[in-house]
């Protein structure tokens, strides 16, 4: 799972929060900072990759190299850019893949128009016609196969209707180049194959493509046998924000197990030092355990992608088990037990 979407505060203010619980501990100075830098680093590898902020940047290759951004943390997956078109314009910095936006047609679509009409949908004819449909309204397929910018996908009877990109293309990429307002949109990427490495994410599907293009992590620089090019690059991003300050999931289920984590490491080095807190650090490792249970179990669950894949990875698992045997009988028709 990747998260564009997750909120992240730093870690001076999740030890503020702490120490207003333990505000007696606070105003006496026995509360150390750094004795736990160390641990909250260590709860967010416990979390795993799920809460690290997915990131995404367009490098530059020269003479077979490019250093990879200074953030860089986990490779996820990278394409080679091909050829794009320049817009001008006003716009922030940055780097993003954007759905391909739709047109859609009003609500008050005329429904006695010739390319509204659909007989093979519609109980009766709009216009007050027969229902066979004579011949000045064409019959008109619901969902049509190609693009075709008169005849948009939905039903006819029931507007508003939708016109799909006419490349068919779901995902666009787009580089907003900052300062110079620039908007490069790529219409075409090639894929990259990558060596495995301890950098790359082992779903990573750079590592399975077999094309000519090859790729390698070393010493911190991304490494192509390609000289010169554009490479998008979806990476997961180090805990720490642009000042290097250590940064933490900001959300409701993760919070107590930060903050309890912290106070029961509180009140160890107080019991170690001599500070009667024994009976409090009982309480406070008790909360812990349910507290950690609860944020593995959010960071866990998967999402609804993952539980579609995992049902067509059940479903063609039992389809090569059960039906594949019957390919090769005449009028068996291998779509309507697996796309």
């Amino acid at each position: 799972m990747y998260n564009y979407t997750i909120k992240y505060r730093t870690f001076d203010s999740l030890l503020e929060d702490v120490t207003v619980d333990l505000n007696t501990f606070a105003l006496e100075n026995m509360i150390e900072p750094q004795q736990l830098i160390k641990l909250t680093k260590k709860i967010n590898y416990d979390l795993g990759l799920r809460v690290n902020q997915t990131k995404e940047i367009i490098l530059e290759v020269c003479h077979g190299r490019v250093k990879l951004p200074d953030d860089f943390y986990v490779f996820n997956f990278a394409l080679i850019c091909g050829t794009y078109v320049v817009n001008t314009g006003y716009n922030i910095g940055g780097t993003n893949i954007q759905e391909v936006p739709y047109t859609e047609v009003p609500s008050t679509v005329d429904v006695c128009s010739p390319i509204s009409v659909n007989c093979r949908t519609c109980n009766s004819h709009p216009c007050n016609k027969t229902a066979g449909c004579d011949l000045n309204f064409p019959v008109v397929d619901p969902i049509p196969v190609a693009y075709d910018p008169l005849n948009p996908y939905g039903d006819t009877c029931i507007p508003p209707r939708v016109f799909m990109n006419c490349k068919g293309d779901k995902y666009e990429l787009v580089q907003i180049v900052g300062g110079s307002g620039e908007t490069r949109t790529y219409s075409s990427t090639m894929p990259l194959r990558m060596k495995a490495s301890q950098d790359i994410e082992c779903n990573c599907p750079n590592l399975y493509w077999n094309t000519a293009n090859e790729g390698w992590i070393q010493g911190g620089f991304l490494f192509t046998t390609l000289d010169t090019c554009k490479v998008y690059l979806n990476y997961q991003g180090q805990m720490e924000d642009d000042q290097g300050n250590l940064l933490v999931p900001d959300h409701d289920l993760l919070n107590e197990y930060y903050e309890y984590a912290l106070k029961a490491r509180i009140f160890e080095n107080l019991y170690l030092n001599g500070e009667d807190v024994a009976q409090r650090m009982q309480l406070v490792e008790q909360r812990l355990k349910a507290a950690r249970n609860n944020a593995l179990s959010v960071v866990n669950t998967p999402n609804f992608r993952e539980l579609e894949d995992m049902w067509w990875t059940n479903r063609r698992a039992m389809y090569g088990k059960y039906y594949s045997m019957f390919e090769s009988y005449s009028g068996y028709n291998r779509n309507n037990y697996i796309r």
